[in-house]
């Protein structure tokens, strides 16, 4: 039975370190951390989370994008294993979004990303995959990606005035989801 583990808030020295690769994918403990991560993700309503917000300092991740209560309008795809991943190229268009961190809780920020990303990884199997991401999963990749080399979001913002809080981020949800149901 997977784990729930512990998250690393801002500060923990962990979340500004550079990770690891990882070297023995067949390792029980891996697989294992695996399994205890996408439940992690999934209790936390995380459309990602890094190793290092969990105190590893590794470079795997899960995207598990999926409707949720922070992410309402995310894309189902998950829960996959993201292991010692890289950006092979990216889009020149670059896309402002509201994120949030499940290790910075309580704040979202507009955050520039890349729209379109190449990327090469290898699977909880050891296959080595390579796929095209757009919009709101390439968003994810670059983010939990960040967290890999002890970036946050909050150093890819342009000002600080384009933070708000989880609760100001909910109400303009909600805002323009009655704007566009005519109400």
């Amino acid at each position: 039975m997977p784990k729930i583990l512990e998250i690393a808030e801002l500060g923990q020295p962990v979340l500004r370190e550079k990770s690891l690769d990882i070297d023995n994918i067949e390792d029980p403990a891996i697989q294992e951390f695996i399994d205890n991560l996408i439940q992690t993700a999934i209790d936390s309503n995380g459309v990602g989370i890094a190793a290092p917000q969990v105190f590893e300092p590794y470079r795997i991740f899960i995207i598990n994008s999926r409707p949720n209560p922070r992410y309402p309008e995310a894309p189902e795809m998950g829960p996959v294993a993201i292991i010692n991943p890289e950006i092979i190229s990216y889009s020149e268009e670059k896309e402002k979004g509201w994120e949030g961190c499940l290790s910075i809780p309580g704040i979202r920020g507009l955050v520039p990303r890349y729209k379109h990303i190449s990327i090469r990884y290898m699977t909880r199997e050891g296959n080595i995959e390579e796929k095209k991401f757009t919009d709101f999963v390439a968003r994810i990749f670059q983010h939990e990606f960040d967290h890999l080399n002890g970036v946050v979001f909050l150093d890819r913002m342009e000002s600080s005035q384009e933070i708000i809080t989880e609760k100001e981020y909910q109400r303009l949800m909600t805002q323009a989801e009655n704007l566009n149901d005519g109400g």
